[in-house]
C-alpha cells in the first residue's frame, strides 16, 4: 500500500512538473515543492518501502528538475530559499 501511494505521490508532482517544463519555478513553489518531496521520500523510507520503489526513475526526475531549478535560483535571486536544499542533512 505504501509503496503505490509513494509512487502515485511522484508521479503527480512529476505531470506536475513536466506540464511546466518550458517555465520557471516561482520561489514559493520551489521551496515547497522541496519540503514536500524530501517529507514524501523520508516518511515513506521510515515506513519501510524499498530502496528500489524510493529512487525510483520518477523520484530521479523530480530530484534532477528541483535540483536544477535550485542552481538557477540561487545563481539569479540571493538568499531566496533561505536555506532549504534538495540536499539531504545526511550527505
Amino acid at each position: 500500500f505504501f509503496q503505490q501511494w509513494y509512487s502515485n505521490s511522484m508521479k503527480v508532482i512529476c505531470m506536475w512538473l513536466a506540464d511546466r517544463l518550458d517555465l520557471q519555478l516561482h520561489i514559493y513553489q520551489l521551496k515547497t515543492l522541496i519540503k514536500i518531496v524530501k517529507k514524501t521520500y523520508r516518511d515513506f523510507r521510515l515506513q519501510g518501502v524499498l530502496e528500489g520503489t524510493l529512487n525510483s526513475k520518477t523520484y530521479d526526475t523530480v530530484h534532477s528538475r528541483l535540483t536544477v531549478e535550485e542552481a538557477t535560483v540561487s545563481v539569479t535571486d540571493t538568499g531566496g530559499l533561505q536555506g532549504i536544499t534538495m540536499k539531504d542533512s545526511d550527505e
